[in-house]
């Protein structure tokens, strides 16, 4: 995947009032948040975990700042109670930059389980969830992010491997 898809991506974040953003590391999604990384409009800060990413998200929008949260779908399992107790109880809009993983040619079998999971987790707690497949679904993202800020909820962005262009 070239770089300026990583640049776009961030362009969005920003365009959007994004200044605070939180990563877990992930090979697919290093681009973007090395791209995120270099920004000087963009407070990151590193989690060390998902859930905790979430706190750090929360804590941001109570500071006043648009939050964004880049991680794995993995561990999506972990951000239940915080997405719901947290998150969603107190309307704070949060997108989510989730690598998709577990997909058909995903090399490390116990990726596939949380796979089968992750929409029907994100469908149970009613969060809004788009899938890009393609390099050209990022032209969607700007919608998404405005529409996700205008209704106060979090939303998903499930990137797979066939975006980043392969595993």
């Amino acid at each position: 995947m070239p770089s300026d898809i990583n640049v776009r991506i961030v362009d969005d974040l920003v365009a959007n009032g994004i200044s605070f953003v939180t990563t877990v590391p992930c090979k697919q999604l290093a681009g973007v948040i090395a791209e995120v990384d270099a920004r000087k409009d963009v407070l990151h800060v590193p989690s060390n975990k998902e859930d905790e990413g979430m706190g750090l998200c929360a804590g941001a929008f109570m500071g006043g700042r648009r939050p964004c949260i880049i991680m794995q779908n993995t561990a999506l399992g972990v951000t239940i109670n915080a997405l719901a107790t947290l998150i969603q109880y107190y309307r704070m809009p949060l997108p989510m930059l989730i690598s998709y993983r577990g997909e058909v040619g995903e090399p490390v079998a116990c990726q596939v389980e949380m796979a089968v999971h992750t929409k029907p987790l994100l469908a149970q707690l009613n969060i809004p969830t788009y899938h890009f497949h393609r390099q050209s679904d990022v032209e969607e993202l700007d919608g998404i992010l405005k529409h996700g800020f205008m209704a106060g909820k979090p939303v998903a962005i499930l990137t797979d491997a066939t975006f980043w262009g392969g595993y």
